[in-house]
C-alpha cells in the first residue's frame, strides 16, 4: 500500500516509493537523449531499464511534450534495453507521466 499526502491538489509519495521503476527522460552529455525506468546504483552510477534512445522527438513543444503527453506519431525510439551511465554525465532528468508511457516501454 502506498502512503501518499495531498497538498493543494498535488499528490506526494515518500521518495522510497518513487525512485524505483519511475519513467524518466534523461539528457546525457554529447547529445544523447534516452527514456526508461530510472534507478540509481552504487558508485554514482545510474541505470535505465526498458530503455530507448529518443532519435527523433516528433514534437512541436520539445521534450516536455513527450514527458507529459507520451510518444507522438513522429517520435522515433531505438530500443537499447539497459543503459548505464555515471551520474556526472547527466545534463538533465525529466519526470514522465507514467500512464502515458507504460504501454511504450
Amino acid at each position: 500500500m502506498k502512503k501518499e499526502i495531498t497538498i493543494d491538489g498535488i499528490k506526494y509519495l515518500p521518495s522510497t516509493e518513487v525512485t524505483k521503476s519511475e519513467i524518466k527522460i534523461v539528457i546525457l552529455q554529447r547529445g544523447w537523449v534516452v527514456i526508461g525506468r530510472y534507478s540509481e546504483e552504487e558508485n554514482d552510477m545510474c541505470v535505465l531499464v526498458d530503455a530507448y534512445v529518443i532519435r527523433t522527438w516528433g514534437t512541436t513543444k520539445g521534450l516536455g511534450e513527450l514527458a507529459i503527453e507520451g510518444k507522438k506519431t513522429n517520435t522515433t525510439l531505438d530500443k537499447t534495453g539497459v543503459v548505464r551511465f555515471h551520474k556526472l554525465t547527466t545534463v538533465g532528468i525529466i519526470d514522465c507521466v507514467e500512464s502515458k508511457w507504460d504501454g511504450e516501454l
